[in-house]
């Protein structure tokens, strides 16, 4: 497939490359500093501005699918990407989000813990808020919303999680985690099957 990545250069957004190409795609990786990206087979590097649609339009014509792994204001970089995406015709898009408005119990979400880093819920709100702008849109894009578990970080490529939805999935132990390789896994999963349109999807243990 012809993918288009938007946040390479991220901590998650490099495993999702990496991911990607291992795979066989071709990825265009858009990035206000291109020269942050070293060239590799099978991925292409442009010059480019989430906030900026007309910036875009280079990177996303005759692609099949786009990914962004983002941060800052979530909520108009979904609301943009959404119109540059209708605008180029690129139904496929899927959206690394956070686990905050993941649910622990019903109408009890993970920012909603009393236990929730104060220094996280800027960041988490501004994901529940993207969400928000997503469930609202009404731009011709079959979205999905990947969160990860409560704690995700790097470790093993496992290759087998689960896949949930708006809830909080943990293992046997109780705990909520994912890897960023499995992470990857999951979203990679989601661009090429394109399954889970328009929904919210969470990968754990």
């Amino acid at each position: 497939m012809k993918i288009v990545l938007f946040g390479a250069t991220g901590n998650i957004g490099q495993v999702i490359l990496d991911e990607a190409l291992s795979r066989g795609h071709e990825v265009t990786a858009v990035a206000r500093e291109p020269s942050r990206i070293a060239a590799r087979d099978g991925l292409r590097v442009v010059k480019g501005d989430v906030n900026d649609a007309a910036s875009l339009a280079n990177a996303l014509a005759g692609a099949d699918a786009a990914i962004a792994s983002l941060s800052g204001d979530t909520r108009s970089q979904a609301q943009a990407l959404l119109a540059a995406l209708d605008a180029a015709g690129v139904r496929r898009f899927v959206w690394v989000g956070g686990a905050g408005g993941l649910e622990t119990a019903p109408g009890v979400r993970v920012i909603d813990d009393p236990a929730f880093p104060e220094a996280w819920k800027g960041i988490a709100q501004a994901q529940i808020e993207a969400y928000e702008a997503f469930r609202a849109s009404k731009a011709n894009v079959d979205w999905t919303y990947a969160s990860p578990s409560k704690l995700i970080a790097p470790g093993e490529r496992k290759g087998v999680f689960r896949v949930g939805g708006d809830q909080v999935l943990k293992d046997a132990n109780g705990e909520s985690f994912i890897s960023t390789a499995d992470f990857a896994i999951g979203v990679l999963d989601r661009v090429e099957k394109g399954d889970a349109p328009r929904k919210r999807v969470t990968f754990g243990y």
